[in-house]
């Protein structure tokens, strides 16, 4: 076969994304303190943009205070002066703060030296410093303190060791005397427990301080654990040839141990939840009103405006980062007033969709997609998608996500019913339940037959195991 080139003429259809359809998406997706971040970080590299201030009504001003507006306004409308402000250096900006007894924006009278930022920043001790300062401090030779260390680097932050002992014997390049005594002093650090190998482990280290080895106790937690995880004294009771009430007074004591020690020295952020949307009952309806608290307000910088008015004030190449500027700027404006439509429809299709669950609770959500929303709004289901993505509500009856008012369908004698809905009856059934005779999902089953919902025992099992609610025995409480 013959090659040859040639050249063809072709008609097609393609969807481009444009930097700024790019931008508009990006921004419909993101979270609230996202979108803050965002914001911050364009204020900070685009120079036409800046922070909107709302501004008193000048008839709320005294007449010193609008002779002072009058004042600025005169000497906006003057003519900037531009070769004094292109030539201005930094050197000139400190040298004329530092001229009234202020440096980097503080008041510094006379000669007093300002403290330094350092004296205000403040660590807090994690588990990692907390045993490492037990161990300087301890009376042992510095090669069982070496290994120490390699061994406190490798505690999580539940307070367990997640290497072998032969791992750390390799990395400390030591001999396996020498780890097994700086593994014994780590594990009699405070907390009770840290450096453990297994849950069990942890549980027998803190019997130490309490005086309770060679008891029932530690009898228990050494050879017993699948059956406390299952509840089953009876069992426990059997073995060792004991009555009931021994076997949970050990109990009790062994619930009162952490099984987690490092936990109360983790650092761990906690992010709460900050609504998108307050969503609020009037006598009228319902009132949407988008949470744009410390939200900056954006605009284009008058100042800037005024200095690419006048001619010759920059060269091609500035005049062309400006203008770039400037479209990014405008385009940024556009795409924020989009995102807050978008979400704003979306939210009042919710309200109109999910009525009843605005009025009454969650028992009432109906069934619903984000296709449903889609086609009412006339929009894709992948912009519905970002726009309930991550984000929140807040009304009368909590905060809730928007991916929480949409739900699969389940067919039962009442009608369609939103699989939601039954998981947060069943959420009911068990809180109302007796914990001595806790019901099976069986029973669970049957008594959601008799409210009319149909659905499979082991539907109720998934659901049950989705709303994090344990097994029938682990739910039972034995007095």
């Amino acid at each position: 076969m013959a090659l040859e080139s040639r050249l063809e003429l072709k008609i097609s259809q393609k969807l481009i994304l444009t930097p700024q359809l790019q931008q508009a998406i990006k921004l419909l997706q993101l979270t609230h303190l996202e979108l803050l971040q965002f914001l911050n970080q364009e204020l900070v590299e685009n120079p036409l943009l800046e922070e909107s201030d709302d501004e008193m009504p000048i008839e709320e001003l005294t007449q010193e205070e609008r002779d002072s507006v009058e004042i600025e306004e005169a000497s906006e409308d003057a003519e900037l002066p531009l070769e004094k402000l292109m030539n201005f250096t930094v050197d000139e900006y400190f040298e004329e703060r530092g001229s009234d007894g202020r440096d980097l924006g503080y008041f510094n009278p006379g000669t007093v030296t300002p403290p330094s930022f350092e004296h205000f920043v403040a660590k807090e001790t994690d588990l990692y410093d907390h045993l490492l300062w037990q161990l300087r401090f301890s009376s042992v030779s510095d090669s069982i303190k070496n290994v120490g260390e390699i061994i406190i680097g490798n505690i999580d932050e539940n307070g367990y060791l997640r290497e072998s002992i032969d791992e750390i014997i390799n990395e400390a390049e030591t001999d396996r005397e020498t780890a097994e005594k700086a593994l014994s002093l780590i594990q009699s650090f405070d907390p009770q427990g840290i450096g453990a190998r297994s849950v069990t482990e942890c549980l027998l280290l803190q019997l130490g301080v309490l005086n309770l080895q060679d008891t029932l106790v530690e009898k228990i937690i050494a050879n017993n654990m699948e059956e406390l995880e299952k509840k089953k004294y009876a069992k426990i009771a059997q073995q060792y040839n004991l009555p009931l009430k021994d076997i949970m007074s050990a109990v009790t004591i062994i619930k009162g141990l952490d099984p987690k020690p490092g936990i109360n020295f983790s650092n761990s952020i906690t992010n709460y939840v900050i609504p998108d949307v307050y969503v609020i009952r009037t006598e009228d309806g319902y009132q949407i009103i988008l949470n744009d608290d410390d939200i900056p307000r954006l605009r284009i910088s008058s100042f800037y405006k005024k200095i690419f008015k006048q001619n010759n004030a920059f060269s091609k190449e500035d005049k062309q980062f400006f203008i770039e500027k400037l479209r990014s700027a405008v385009g940024l404006i556009k795409s924020l007033d989009q995102r807050n439509r978008t979400i704003y429809k979306v939210t009042e299709s919710l309200l109109d969709l999910q009525s009843e669950f605005f009025d009454k609770g969650m028992e009432y959500l109906k069934p619903l997609t984000l296709r449903d929303v889609a086609t009412r709004l006339n929009m894709h289901e992948s912009t519905i998608s970002r726009v309930t993505s991550s984000k929140y509500f807040s009304c009368a009856h909590g905060t809730f996500s928007f991916r929480s008012v949409f739900s699969s369908a389940l067919q039962s004698d009442i009608g369609s019913i939103s699989s939601t809905s039954v998981k947060n009856v069943i959420k009911k059934i068990v809180i109302e339940e007796d914990s001595r005779k806790p019901f099976s999902d069986h029973h669970i089953t049957e008594m959601l037959k008799r409210s009319g919902i149909i659905i499979a025992r082991r539907t109720v099992a998934k659901y049950r195991d989705e709303l994090g609610i344990p097994s029938q025995t682990m739910r039972k409480k034995i007095d």
